[in-house]
């Protein structure tokens, strides 16, 4: 395991800093270096780290996301308004219809696998747009229009929504019980997640300003209480829906809310543990990557994959109208929501391991949608924010 950690870090390193001199974003280096090292290329990452794969993954996205709540000011947010909740729902929506048309066309498969391949699609992921928003916010670019806390909001929700839809597909698949009510769980995970978030915020930022203690402290309660979101979430799963990963977004936004000094310097200190935990998650995304499912992808998945794209486009330019942002800057809304990775390697195999005919097929669309559209996406924001976005 020790030997495993230590290629994970050393590769990924080296190949993140290799990418970075040819001015491509550092993660792609990392996914190589998961795809290299993992289990279908040369097999040298110890199982005891794969078996805690999706756990190590979530802790390094709950570390970008509270230092995206440390960041996030409400009264940005609130200045968004209706784009930011039409952006939550309506381009995965759009791209959903999108694979429903093109995939049985292309690969002879039924409506409902369609169905399930588009909400595996569909997901943006918040491990490559996060941590570029906050670099932008913090650089002064897109302040006026919000157009960072637009896409942080957005992105952290449309995974709630495009997970919701993908259970209720399969579970139509599996002829379970489906009610258009699976539906109110997508609003109702929001306001739970929202409501947990900020009480326990201001609970901390009370007990912060009452008790001395030192950062490196605070920083573990805060990522414990984190955990413990997550933790819940599975727990209340039969009985309530919530979204953790919003209650940990929105813990970090109340104790800016409440506490900014603090905030401020928790949030240098979070972004330092990024960089270890950066490396982790996507060594880890690129080792759930099966290279040979690639190899037999084929023409069909990638017009499949541009075809939905477009789709989601089109969604973004719809959640935008009658905004006041220039083209320029809907266009670099457009490429933030472009990039795939965290959702697709942890739901990309789930509908082959319940013996939908067509999981080989969506597990194959899904690892080339990350290997597409994460680098596209990623250069994307790194080379046209200063373009498009004034500062």
């Amino acid at each position: 395991m020790l030997f495993s950690l230590s290629l994970i870090l050393i590769i990924g390193f080296v190949l993140s800093g290799i990418f970075n001199k040819l001015r491509l974003p550092g993660i792609l280096g990392m996914l190589v270096t998961g795809i290299i090292l993992g289990p279908f290329v040369l097999d040298l990452i110890s199982p005891d780290i794969l078996d805690v794969s999706k756990e190590l993954r979530e802790i390094a996205l709950i570390v970008i996301l509270v230092r995206a709540g440390l960041s996030l000011d409400i009264k940005d947010l609130k200045k968004v308004g209706r784009p930011a909740i039409l952006m939550c729902f309506v381009p995965a929506t759009f791209e959903l219809i999108g694979t429903i048309i093109f995939a049985p066309i292309l690969f002879s498969i039924s409506y409902i696998e369609a169905a399930i391949m588009g909400a595996v699609l569909a997901a943006v992921s918040p491990a490559v747009v996060v941590p570029r928003m906050i670099k932008i916010m913090e650089s002064g670019y897109g302040k006026k229009e919000s157009i960072p806390q637009l896409i942080l909001a957005g992105a952290s929700v449309d995974d709630i929504y495009v997970i919701v839809l993908f259970t209720t597909f399969m579970r139509m698949y599996e002829g379970k019980d489906f009610s258009i009510l699976s539906f109110a769980t997508v609003p109702i995970s929001i306001i739970v997640g929202l409501v947990i978030g900020i009480v326990s915020g201001f609970a901390l930022a009370r007990i912060f300003k009452k008790i001395h203690m030192r950062d490196t402290i605070k920083i573990f309660i805060i990522l414990s209480v984190a955990f413990l979101f997550l933790t819940l979430e599975s727990a209340l799963k039969p009985y309530i829906p919530m979204s953790g990963l919003l209650a940990v977004m929105a813990l970090g936004g109340t104790i800016l809310k409440k506490y900014v000094v603090l905030a401020k310097r928790l949030a240098g200190k979070f972004s330092k543990i990024w960089v270890g935990a950066e490396v982790l998650l996507f060594v880890l995304v690129g080792a759930a990557v099966n290279i040979h499912f690639v190899a037999s992808a084929g023409l069909a998945s990638i017009i499949l994959i541009v075809g939905a794209l477009i789709f989601r486009i089109s969604g973004v330019y719809i959640s935008l109208i009658k905004t006041k942002l220039t083209t320029q800057e809907k266009f670099f809304c457009a490429i933030a929501y472009l990039p795939k990775a965290t959702v697709q390697a942890a739901i990309g195999s789930m509908p082959l391991a319940s013996g939908v005919p067509a999981g080989n097929t969506i597990l194959t669309v899904a690892v080339l949608a990350i290997l597409i559209t994460a680098p596209i996406g990623a250069i994307g924001i790194d080379l046209t924010y200063k373009k498009l976005l004034t500062k």
